[in-house]
């Protein structure tokens, strides 16, 4: 059985590696998406946009796929209705992640609207966030398949 995950990337996490290193790290997205495939548990597709409506089509996209989804909204997390009623959408298992605690953040980064849309949410691993986003993820395709 071949188990497929998309992960999908909000804005500004093209920027990984230069932006903020003290609160994101240092390594790129690429390095990222390298450190993912190394992994091999899954068929993995691996998107990044910073347009919201491009992400609601990633989100699309991978459930017509019938894969599940990890997502790092970024910035959306706490504005997009969007991000939130497309996932809401969808019959497939998804997982929220982030490189940085938002709990421990600014006051307006600690209300996900996506939290409200996902089977549950990763937070302040860093890079091994994405870990385990996929580990989840794929023991949530596992356990449907059942």
């Amino acid at each position: 059985m071949t188990l497929a995950v998309h992960f999908i990337n909000g804005p500004n996490l093209n920027r990984l590696g230069t932006r903020e290193p003290q609160v994101y790290g240092i390594q790129t997205l690429a390095d990222i998406e390298n450190m993912i495939r190394e992994v091999g548990t899954a068929d993995i597709t691996f998107r990044q946009s910073n347009v919201e409506g491009e992400l609601v089509n990633f989100i699309h996209a991978a459930a017509d796929a019938g894969a599940a989804i990890v997502i790092n909204p970024a910035a959306y997390t706490h504005t997009s209705v969007a991000l939130h009623d497309a996932l809401k959408s969808v019959d497939v298992p998804s997982v929220e992640i982030h490189l940085s605690q938002p709990a421990k953040r600014e006051t307006f980064r600690q209300r996900s609207l996506v939290a409200e849309a996902v089977t549950g949410t990763i937070s302040g691993f860093g890079a091994q966030s994405y870990i385990l986003g996929l580990h989840a993820a794929v023991n949530l395709l596992k356990a449907r398949k059942r």
